[in-house]
């Protein structure tokens, strides 16, 4: 078992503050995209919208979330000690399983067989998705 990402947020405030963090970042991203798709000035203002930083704000956020990745047998033993909520998308019939807890004592899990990389990110979109939306909107 592994972790992949950079933070879990312990609660609500802190996945706030995270995510008014990293609005700045998200400004910049898009800044030197479209400078390097060779926006203009005219252009950059037509199709740089507040709802564009936004999406780049929420995937940036969304890469950023901690993930355990394992066994289906180390997340059920992980299972077995987490008092909270978890829901688990995916088969049944696979050997893998990425999971995230989130504030709240709330958990977003998938399974997988092979595609490690691939269900980290869907799991990361899921989590912001279903959990985090709500909160930092």
């Amino acid at each position: 078992m592994h972790t992949t990402g950079l933070f879990s947020p312990d609660d609500e405030a802190e996945a706030v503050e995270t995510y008014d963090s990293l609005g700045p970042a998200a400004q910049t991203v898009v800044k030197e995209t479209a400078k390097a798709m060779a926006f203009d000035a005219d252009e950059y203002d037509e199709r740089v919208t507040g709802d564009v930083i936004e999406t780049a704000r929420d995937a940036l956020f969304a890469s950023l979330l901690s993930v355990q990745v394992g066994t289906v047998e180390e997340f059920e033993a992980w299972c077995e000690d987490f008092d909270g909520d978890v829901e688990v998308r995916g088969s049944e019939h696979v050997d893998n399983v990425v999971w995230h807890v989130a504030p709240g004592e709330r958990a977003v899990a998938a399974t997988f067989q092979s595609e490690e990389r691939a269900a980290v990110g869907t799991l990361r979109r899921q989590a912001f998705g279903t959990i985090y939306r709500e909160l930092v909107g």
